[in-house]
């Protein structure tokens, strides 16, 4: 699919009702104290590279870069409008933001999503991108709710 890959501000609108879908999305798909995706103000963070994937002008896919420090990264907030999935938009994302990964000097580059049949997509896109399965990282916990996934990048 043809289409541009930039930074993007998290407080813009059309970006907003895109995260507003996606987090709408992960409500419905586990409970609510299971839900790891960031809020607008997170994702405005310093610590976080957030992305946009337009295609005609249009906000059909975000990702973005957490930076863990230590070398280490986290991929956050992927989602791809429901219009636009299974067109390699997501992996396009996945790519773009490997690449920035690398570009800042990190080594490694981990994920949580989740273990419902909801997320069997996405985990198997992270599969298909070099990713896999791991224990937990960071501030997270194990959980029957969440499956970790980690790529070295070196």
């Amino acid at each position: 699919m043809e289409g541009t890959i930039t930074a993007h501000d998290p407080r813009a609108a059309d970006v907003c009702a895109l995260l507003e879908t996606h987090l709408e999305l992960m409500n419905r798909l586990s409970p609510p104290e299971e839900v790891h995706a960031l809020d607008v103000d997170a994702l405005a963070h310093p610590s976080v590279t957030f992305v946009g994937y337009r295609a005609g002008g249009e906000l059909i896919g975000v990702g973005a870069l957490k930076d863990l420090g230590d070398g280490h990264g986290e991929l956050k907030s992927m989602h791809t409008a429901a219009a636009a999935r299974g067109r390699g938009v997501g992996s396009a994302i996945v790519d773009h933001l490997v690449d920035l990964a690398i570009a800042r000097g990190m080594t490694r580059l981990s994920l949580e999503t989740g273990t419902p049949d909801g997320f069997a997509a996405a985990r198997a896109l992270y599969a298909r991108r070099g990713f896999a399965e791991c224990g937990p990282f960071g501030d997270y916990v194990l959980s029957p709710w969440s499956t970790f996934m980690t790529r070295s990048l070196a």
